[in-house]
């Protein structure tokens, strides 16, 4: 079979980006739904761990990171997209005859390894042909796609454990990233040519590392970043239980969680709207300015309880579109930012950038959804604090000019 040549066109590139992303979101929001049965059947005496299916996944994915970036390095981007999908595809496997939970949340970690691949070649590809603020637009069309699965996976969660149970769930799994590695595999070319390739060679990445966790705008850039992963995956890790024990609304769950995923698109879109004229700063610091201020009122409402029965579910509804809103308005954006001055090793710091803020995330959203009450209050206080502090570390983040010599800048995005 002949190897593509031609270069995708600007929407089908960023349909088969989202989707390749979408690998992550899919294999998170689906499992929604399946964590009350997952916890009554593996852990009855403590069913509130189950969301640990959650954040191994993400684990696992953040450790994959730190060796899919100089692997596609060095072998190109799609070989590690497709081993990544392979592995995948076994952890999701594994995870449909766990006995125990333990097994099945090994299977995760491993699920969340293959995941790696896709999602760090994803965006060393972006970077490979597109630039700055372009970079940032891309980004952000890809989010807004990307978005369409969290609105409808967990509605698929549930009818295929309806149907299937909850295992049946990971053999969905399995075929999303058949069909979606068999799109890359015959339409779209190797974006790193065989002269620019980097050699796994001990020094040379020890070196690139030392060249981004140098660079004081990037580090700020990671920590803004992880602080933000810290909010969404905190948020999706207690979602459920929130409906479920807060609101008595387990049933209709995948039908809000749709409605507010499909809602929240919108910000990807605003963002790739109107980046180019304001700024990717300027868009992060208000988006963290403002979903600050939500959180830590309506955490101080909670606490006071003088808030009467009736708004709080519609509050809590906005205060969860508001999340993935800031989702929306700052990863695409931070991303650009962090990577900016890396294009000339965009795979080692897309590695480096996404496993730092990836697992560090994790270790911050698990206390957070691990100390669920029963009420969204340790939440909203929580993740109200980590948007508090990255805000406070966007003050000293600066969008650095595209290189001169990089020779995609030219390239507008109509």
């Amino acid at each position: 079979m002949t190897a593509p040549t031609r270069r995708l066109s600007l929407p089908e590139f960023v349909m088969l980006m989202a989707m390749l992303s979408a690998t992550i979101a899919f294999s998170i929001d689906a499992m929604l739904p399946a964590l009350p049965r997952i916890g009554a059947e593996l852990s009855p005496d403590n069913p509130n761990v189950a969301q640990l299916v959650i954040v191994s996944f993400v684990f696992g994915m953040g450790i994959g990171t730190f060796f899919a970036g100089p692997l596609s390095d060095a072998f190109g981007r799609k070989r590690v997209m497709l081993i990544g999908a392979g592995i995948y595809c076994v952890g999701a496997a594994l995870a449909t005859i766990a006995p125990t939970l333990e097994m099945l949340l090994a299977a995760r970690v491993l699920q969340g390894l293959g995941a790696s691949g896709p999602r760090v070649a994803a965006q060393a590809m972006i970077r490979d042909l597109y630039s700055g603020r372009d970079m940032a637009r891309v980004s952000s069309f890809v989010m807004m796609t990307f978005a369409l699965v969290p609105a409808i996976a967990p509605l698929i969660g549930a009818m295929i454990i309806a149907g299937f149970d909850w295992r049946g769930v990971f053999v969905t799994f399995v075929v999303f990233a058949i069909v979606s590695g068999g799109w890359l595999a015959l339409r779209q070319p190797e974006t790193l040519t065989e002269d620019k390739r980097r050699p796994l060679n001990l020094s040379r990445l020890t070196t690139a590392a030392k060249e981004v966790v140098a660079h004081a705008n990037v580090r700020r850039a990671i920590l803004v970043q992880t602080l933000v992963f810290g909010i969404l995956f905190a948020t999706i890790s207690s979602v459920q239980q929130v409906y479920d024990q807060s609101f008595d609304r387990a049933d209709s769950f995948p039908l809000w969680f749709g409605l507010v995923a499909i809602i929240s698109a919108s910000a990807s879109f605003l963002n790739a709207r109107v980046v180019g004229r304001l700024g990717m700063i300027w868009m992060i610091r208000a988006a963290l300015a403002g979903f600050a201020a939500l959180s830590l009122v309506l955490a101080g409402v909670w606490a006071s309880g003088v808030l009467p029965q009736a708004p709080r579910f519609p509050l809590f509804v906005i205060w969860q579109v508001a999340a993935f809103c800031l989702a929306g308005l700052t990863i695409g954006n931070v991303q650009a930012v962090a990577m900016q001055p890396m294009g000339h090793i965009a795979g080692m710091a897309a590695s480096i950038i996404s496993a730092v803020s990836t697992v560090l995330a994790v270790v911050i959203a698990a206390p957070i959804g691990l100390a669920f009450d029963g009420t969204p209050l340790p939440l909203f206080a929580g993740v109200g604090v980590c948007a508090l502090l990255g805000l406070w570390l966007s003050a000293r983040l600066q969008e650095e000019p595209a290189e001169l010599t990089d020779p995609h800048v030219g390239q507008k995005i109509r």
